[in-house]
């Protein structure tokens, strides 16, 4: 068959092609075909089927997430916002850090070990794409019911995946978490969250200007893993009786992308590249194209001489190849011979691949053939927009009438200890210790919070102590209730904990993850839950600075609950000073902070007691969630806290169990007045902490709270090696020990 070049195309306007089987829909195609003048060539089909796609197009979500550029304010640390591989804030002291979440999700679930460990490796070079260290990861995670067999087989491989490439990687990983339920059986989800750190000065874009710059690709060579992967796969539902996709799936090699990072770093040292753009989802056709049309906009590319592993590579296959460990480099002429250079010290294939033109088209060559001759732009960023109908489903009202308030209590403190130690050993409420421990979460040194702390911290500077927290939360289980509330509760808990941990919140990220697009009531989620988002960070001042929608995690008519995840990066001044969640001192006294109302919609208690999903989610009351954090960042600041912990899944009870297992100390506790023992224990309230003040500090402590209206009742004083809850019941460390950590190691022996 003779190559399908643009003038063939030109002249043979009613060749059949197989748009429908890349993905595409009848119009899109037409739309091509009006663009170009003509028919596209099987290569520049390709490059629009997957960079079309709704994993790298947002078709389906970018009338939603304009919200966060036109809605929340750019706040003064913001230096790079929506649109490049990652935001990055100013963190002070000459400091940038940049951030970012990613899905990995349908990969991970074809290939569990390749599809966790190339989404680690895939948002590290996002990150090293900005001009920054990478110096920390985080996994927010979530499988199916932690007793079904397929999670035996999903969930080892993806903690395998993660640890395998991070470990090797020199990454710590700081934090992220682990949900079970039985929505995410078809379709886990594993995000991937990086940190990376430079200085101002550092910051590089993805940008392809000045004709006449050479375009360089190093790295890996490419191979036939990875083709129509997470552009693919992320794009469509999962049949369960579909067939297997493994070859779609990236295959990594941390050691390539460690030799990948330290040289990258120094060419930036030399400050040697003009633009520059990691290749993820949609490989070539990704990086060509963004790289081109935010540029001047003509490239030209001999794509015969990209490097392969694989001879028998089609043209159309090499531009859509996700293999991975590969990075495209923008390079002025005079120091191309220095960057093949620093290439070659590190072991790094590199090749000159084409150069920045004139013009305004991209252009690409295959042994001297024109296969492709395109407006970039067409490719990566005006692609479809849909305004995908959506309606409040016809379930919503009855689910949310469907209260947990009305479940049945426990009556005495026999059955209130019964249901204390079924919350601490459920799945989800249990210690992931089994998880977290196959994770290197100290290497480099600078780690000093990683879980179960409330907040992952790093020091970024060895002399001033200077350093940044991260947070990753969503409760699926909220945003099923009610995805507008539910993505603000994921909001105002990340944003607790990293106040919590000592550190100033000061920008998101935000992975979205969804069902179909096509299905109305999931359009609406996903529609309630991007306006909460966007209002609850105009309310806290969190400016929004990239992320990922992650939609089609749907097996058939099953969609995963709505999860929209967020996380929040702060700054603390000085690391010295930060909160752990541990009481580790015999007289501490505990300080509820916040109010306690009777919130049981979608909580822990009410999943792992009842097996029961509805009524609404706590209420949200972003103004106290602000408050709270000041009093949790100044109580820090000037030694008033020893330890704090805040309030979310399994309530008082689940965070006063984990502080005391984490110090191995005792609490005795006092039900307040005003309150019931099983509210006080089980609550689901937002906008709350537990802390454990110093006897010497409780009066200033105290003081501060009132002086700024922050509710604050003592309940309790560190002491002894039980819980002991006053006139109800009592239950040794050892037991409690027992129950949290026994589970997981259970379930997947």
């Amino acid at each position: 068959m003779s190559l399908d070049t643009v003038k063939h195309a030109a002249e043979t306007p009613d060749a059949a092609q197989p748009w429908k089987e890349l993905g595409l829909k009848e119009d899109e195609y037409a739309r091509i075909r009006e663009i170009l003048g003509r028919r596209p060539t099987g290569a520049e089909l390709a490059m629009y089927s997957v960079m079309w796609s709704e994993h790298c197009s947002y078709k389906s979500s970018k009338v939603h997430l304009k919200q966060f550029g036109e809605k929340v304010p750019q706040n003064d640390a913001m230096l790079v916002g929506i649109g490049e591989n990652a935001g990055v804030v100013d963190v002070g002291q000459g400091y940038a850090v940049t951030f970012k979440v990613e899905s990995h999700n349908h990969p991970s679930y074809i290939e569990p070990y390749q599809g966790a460990a190339t989404g680690i490796g895939g948002i590290v070079r996002d990150i090293l794409a900005m001009g920054a260290r990478p110096v920390a990861v985080v996994d927010p995670l979530r499988f199916g019911a932690a007793d079904h067999p397929d999670t035996k087989r999903v969930l080892p491989g993806v903690v395998a995946g993660i640890g395998g490439y991070g470990n090797c990687l020199g990454l710590p990983n700081i934090g992220g978490e682990v949900v079970f339920d039985s929505c995410y059986q078809g379709n886990p989800l594993v995000n991937a969250g990086c940190i990376g750190v430079m200085k101002h000065e550092d910051i590089h874009l993805a940008q392809a200007s000045g004709p006449g710059n050479k375009v360089i690709l190093y790295g890996a060579r490419t191979g036939g893993d990875g083709i129509g992967g997470v552009s693919v796969l992320a794009s469509e539902t999962f049949e369960s009786t579909g067939p297997a996709k493994r070859p779609a799936v990236q295959v990594g090699d941390p050691f390539q992308e460690k030799l990948l990072i330290e040289c990258t770093l120094e060419i930036f040292k030399e400050k040697l590249v003009a633009g520059i753009q990691d290749l993820g989802g949609a490989g070539l056709s990704c990086a060509t194209s963004e790289l081109a049309s935010a540029g001047s906009g003509g490239m030209r590319v001999e794509l015969d001489t990209v490097p392969l592993r694989d001879s028998s590579l089609s043209p159309e296959e090499i531009l859509m190849s996700e293999s991975q460990e590969r990075m495209c480099a923008i390079v002025e002429p005079q120091h191309v011979d220095r960057f093949l250079e620093i290439c070659e010290k590190w072991d790094v294939i590199a090749t000159v691949i084409g150069e920045v033109t004139e013009g305004s088209q991209l252009e690409i060559f295959w042994h001297g053939e024109q296969i492709v001759d395109v407006p970039p732009r067409s490719v990566a960023h005006d692609g479809p927009v849909y305004h995908r109908p959506f309606a409040r489903p016809s379930w919503q009202d009855a689910l949310q009438a469907d209260d947990a308030g009305k479940l049945p209590r426990p009556q005495n403190g026999a059955e209130l200890k019964d249901q204390v130690l079924k919350l601490v050993a459920s799945p989800n409420q249990a210690s992931k210790s089994w998880i977290t421990d196959q994770y290197d979460r100290f290497v480099q040194g600078n780690t000093v919070l990683a879980m179960p702390e409330d907040a992952g911290m790093v020091r970024i500077d060895a002399d001033s102590n200077l350093g940044v927290a991260m947070a990753t939360d969503g409760n699926g289980r909220y945003a099923k209730l009610d995805p507008y509330t539910g993505a603000q509760l994921a909001l105002a808990e990340s944003y607790r904990n990293v106040a919590a941990s000592g550190a100033k919140p000061l920008a998101i990220s935000d992975c979205l993850n969804f069902g179909s697009p096509e299905d109305p009531d999931v359009m609406w989620q996903f529609a309630e839950a991007t306006r909460g988002l966007a209002d609850g960070c105009l309310e806290l001042g969190t400016p929004v600075t990239g992320g990922n929608v992650s939609l089609y995690n749907q097996t058939g008519e099953t969609a995963i609950h709505p999860t929209p995840v967020v996380a929040v990066l702060g700054v603390i001044d000085d690391v010295n000073r930060r909160t752990p969640v541990a009481f580790a001192e015999e007289g501490q006294l505990l300080y509820l902070l916040g109010d306690t109302a009777e919130e049981f919609g979608g909580s822990a208690w009410s999943e792992v007691v009842h097996q029961h999903l509805g009524g609404l989610p706590p209420r949200v009351d972003l103004g106290r969630e602000k408050l709270l954090a000041e009093i949790l960042i100044s109580g820090s600041r000037d030694g008033m806290i020893d330890a704090a912990h805040d309030l979310s899944d399994g309530g008082l009870i689940q965070a006063v169990t984990e502080s005391c297992l984490r110090g191995g100390k005792g609490a005795r506790l006092v039900v307040p007045d005003g309150l019931d023992a099983f509210t006080f224990l089980f609550s689901e309230s937002a906008g709350r902490a537990v802390v454990a003040v110093p006897r010497s500090e409780e009066l200033r402590f105290t003081d501060m709270c009132g002086a700024r209206g922050l509710p604050v009742a003592r309940i309790g004083v560190v002491d002894g090696e039980e819980i002991e809850i006053q006139g109800e019941f009592s239950i040794p460390l050892s037991e409690l020990r027992t129950a949290h950590e026994a589970t997981i190691p259970a379930l997947l022996a």
